[in-house]
């Protein structure tokens, strides 16, 4: 029994150091980002597809205790918070990125759509009351 306990308490202390590293991820991405380095993007998603895979592999096999009693029971109570923070942490991060990469989609969008013409054309927009009210780029 207390070899198990060993190894769960070995799981969730891998659990939480893969939390900390797709936070670094996710940090690392947005300032990939910020800074426009689309090999420093790239390689950070890659690192973020491994740890999530990990960290999904871990949560199959911590959800899925031998003795349910047992298992909760002897956590490592100090662990279990630094895990909960960690995760709350993270979810906090995570949305930020989600904003973040949201926003880029945006603006990326928007670019397209503004530079889409090979030629560069202006053209008036047409209609009743638009004549003298806009202009845009050719689509």
């Amino acid at each position: 029994m207390a070899t198990g306990i060993q190894d769960r308490n070995g799981k969730l202390g891998e659990y939480l150091d893969l939390l900390h590293s797709m936070a670094y991820e996710l940090d690392r991405s947005m300032a990939a980002i910020a800074h426009n380095e689309l090999v420093s993007l790239e390689d950070s998603i890659a690192s973020q597809q491994c740890v999530a895979a990990r960290l999904h592999t871990l949560a199959g096999d911590l959800s899925k205790p031998t003795d349910p009693a047992a298992a909760s029971a002897f956590d490592d109570e100090s662990l279990m918070r630094q895990i909960h923070a960690a995760a709350a942490s993270l979810q906090r991060l995570n949305q930020s990125y989600a904003a973040l990469l949201k926003l880029s989609s945006h603006s990326v969008g928007l670019m397209i759509s503004l530079f889409s013409s090979f030629r560069g054309q202006i053209q008036e927009e047409t209609g009743a009351g638009l004549k003298h009210q806009t202009w845009s780029c050719q689509v």
